[in-house]
């Protein structure tokens, strides 16, 4: 459940192009919310916004999309194991498959993925972190193939 605040940052950067901590900070506090720098931190990583860069070229925060399902079930049906070793990510699928299988993961637009690249059979995905390596798997074994 989001409080008050957290529910003006996200009006915010709807309505505006907002690229730093302090930008956001003096929004909020034009708005009634007297708030330190340490909180907006806080709020930033629990409403999981992240910076996408704007048609000016600029990086404005914005909220992460939701996790969209798979397509008819192609990832359900091709893939055969997962894993991963430090901050890369190995998908091996049934052979043939892993191309369209990786195509339907960058359209996802998972934030954790900083790329991705598909052979015949094995998908490496390079994520940010170990830590990013074990929450994407847990987010494909869960909320995608669970």
């Amino acid at each position: 459940m989001l409080n008050a605040r957290q529910e003006m940052i996200l009006k915010l950067i709807e309505s505006n192009d907002i690229n730093t901590q302090e930008m956001l900070r003096d929004l909020l506090e034009e708005n009634g919310f007297s708030v330190t720098q340490a909180t907006i931190s806080r709020d930033i990583r629990l409403l999981k916004l992240r910076k996408k860069r704007t048609a000016a070229g600029i990086s404005c925060y914005v909220q992460a999309p939701s996790v969209p399902q798979a397509p008819n079930g192609l990832l359900n049906d091709v893939v055969v194991k997962i894993d991963y070793a430090m901050n890369t990510v190995v998908i091996s699928c049934h052979a043939g498959s892993a191309q369209a299988a990786c195509a339907v993961l960058d359209r996802m637009q998972l934030p954790e993925i900083v790329g991705t690249i598909a052979g015949d059979d094995t998908i490496f995905i390079l994520t940010r972190s170990e830590a990013s390596a074990k929450q994407l798997i847990h987010l494909l074994e869960t909320r995608i193939w669970g």
